[in-house]
C-alpha cells in the first residue's frame, strides 16, 4: 500500500533538513522502497494524445529527478501522466565536484551543476528491461563530457534503449557540459537530428523524438531551431532547460552559484519562449512546457501559451510529492472558467 499524501509530504519536509543532493538520493531510495503516494483518480477531460502517445493527463516529470531509471513506476503512481528518466550518457560519469546543487528557498528555486552524473546506458537499459511496460516512460539522452563525437553518443542512446522507452529526448541544452549548447546552431543541429532520427527509424520505428532547448537563446538561434524542427518534422520541442541567467531580484544567498537555475524565477522566461515558438510553428510541432511550474494555474498558463504537455521537477522540492495530484485536481476548475470541456481544446488558446 502506498503512503498517504500527507505523510509523504511530511517526509519531504524532513528531507529539506538535509543537503540537497543527499535528500535527492534518499527520496529516490524511498520511492523504490514503496514509500510514495498513489493517486487512483482519473479525469477523462485531461486525457491527451501527443506525437502518437496517449496519456491520461498532460502533466509529466521532467528529466533530472530519476537520472538512473530507478523509480519510474512509483512516480507514475503519484499521478504523473508521463515520466522522463535520465539524462543518461553512453558511459557512466561522476559529474562535477560536490557540492553541485543548491536550494534557493527564498526564491523557490534551485541551482544545479550536476554535469550529467549517471550510471550509463548499460545500467539504465537493464533497469528498464526489468520493469513492466505500463504508463508512458521516456528517456533524456546526453553526451559524455569527454566524447569526441557527441552526435554518436545520442545515436548510441537510441540504439541501446530502443523498445524499452516510449520516447527519446535529445538534450543539447544543459549548461553544465562545456560546449554542449553549441549543438543548437542550425548546421550542427540539423546534422545531429538527422543522425538521431535515422537511428530511431532503424531501431525504434515510431518512437517520438523530442528536442530539449535552452531558454537563453538569441533570436537567430530561435529561428534556426524552428526551421530544423519543421524541416525534419520533429515530434516535439521541450521548452525549456535551466537558465544560466540570473534575475536581478533573486534573494537567496546562494544565487551566485554557477550552474542552471530552475524553479519559479524561470517561469516567465520559459513561458514567453514557449508562446513565441507556438506563434511561429503553431501545431506543426508539439511543444512541451517546462520551467517554474508549481501549481495548477502555472500548468494551465503553459497550456494556454501553446504547450501540449507540461513538465515539472523543482517544485517537488518545496511542495512535496502530493503536488501532481493537487495540480490534476485543480486543472478542471480553470478549464471550466474558460469553457473548455477537454484540456486539449485549451492548447494555444492564449498564445495570440
Amino acid at each position: 500500500m502506498r503512503t498517504p499524501f500527507f505523510l509523504a509530504d511530511l517526509g519531504s519536509k524532513a528531507m529539506g533538513l538535509l543537503d540537497a543532493e543527499t535528500a535527492h538520493r534518499l527520496t529516490i531510495r524511498s520511492l523504490k522502497s514503496g514509500f510514495g503516494p498513489k493517486r487512483a483518480m482519473e479525469t477523462p477531460r485531461l486525457g491527451v494524445t501527443v506525437a502518437g502517445l496517449t496519456l491520461p493527463n498532460p502533466l509529466g516529470l521532467a528529466a533530472g529527478f530519476d537520472k538512473n531509471a530507478e523509480a519510474g513506476d512509483a512516480l507514475l503512481d503519484m499521478g504523473f501522466g508521463f515520466v522522463e528518466v535520465g539524462a543518461v550518457t553512453p558511459r557512466p560519469q561522476p559529474g562535477n565536484a560536490r557540492p553541485r546543487v543548491f536550494r534557493l528557498r527564498a526564491d523557490a528555486a534551485v541551482i544545479n551543476r550536476y554535469g550529467f552524473n549517471n550510471e550509463g546506458l548499460d545500467v539504465v537499459a537493464s533497469r528498464l528491461r526489468q520493469r513492466p511496460r505500463r504508463g508512458i516512460v521516456g528517456v533524456n539522452l546526453g553526451a559524455n563530457k569527454d566524447s569526441e563525437d557527441r552526435a554518436e553518443d545520442y545515436v548510441k542512446g537510441v540504439a541501446a534503449l530502443a523498445g524499452l522507452v516510449d520516447f527519446f529526448t535529445v538534450n543539447i541544452s544543459s549548461p553544465n557540459t562545456p560546449g554542449l549548447r553549441a549543438l543548437q546552431g542550425k548546421a550542427p543541429l540539423e546534422a545531429l537530428m538527422r543522425r538521431v532520427l535515422a537511428a530511431r527509424d532503424e531501431a525504434a520505428a515510431g518512437a517520438p523524438v523530442f528536442l530539449k532547448i535552452a531558454p537563453d537563446l538569441a533570436d537567430e538561434d530561435k529561428a534556426d531551431i524552428a526551421d530544423v524542427a519543421r524541416l525534419l518534422s520533429l515530434d516535439g520541442l521541450i521548452i525549456s532547460n535551466t537558465t544560466i541567467s540570473r534575475a536581478a531580484n533573486l534573494r537567496s544567498p546562494r544565487a551566485g552559484e554557477a550552474g542552471g537555475l530552475s524553479g519559479k524565477p524561470l517561469f516567465a522566461m520559459s513561458t514567453a519562449l514557449l508562446r513565441e515558438f507556438y506563434r511561429v510553428i503553431g501545431a506543426d510541432v508539439p511543444l512541451i512546457g517546462v520551467g517554474g511550474v508549481s501549481c495548477a494555474r502555472d500548468a494551465y498558463e503553459k497550456i494556454l501559451a501553446g504547450a501540449s504537455l507540461v513538465q515539472l521537477y523543482t517544485a517537488l522540492v518545496y511542495e512535496g510529492p502530493g503536488l501532481p495530484a493537487r495540480i490534476l485536481q485543480n486543472l478542471p476548475s480553470f478549464m471550466d472558467v474558460d469553457g473548455f470541456d477537454r484540456i486539449e481544446n485549451a492548447i494555444g488558446a492564449g498564445a495570440a
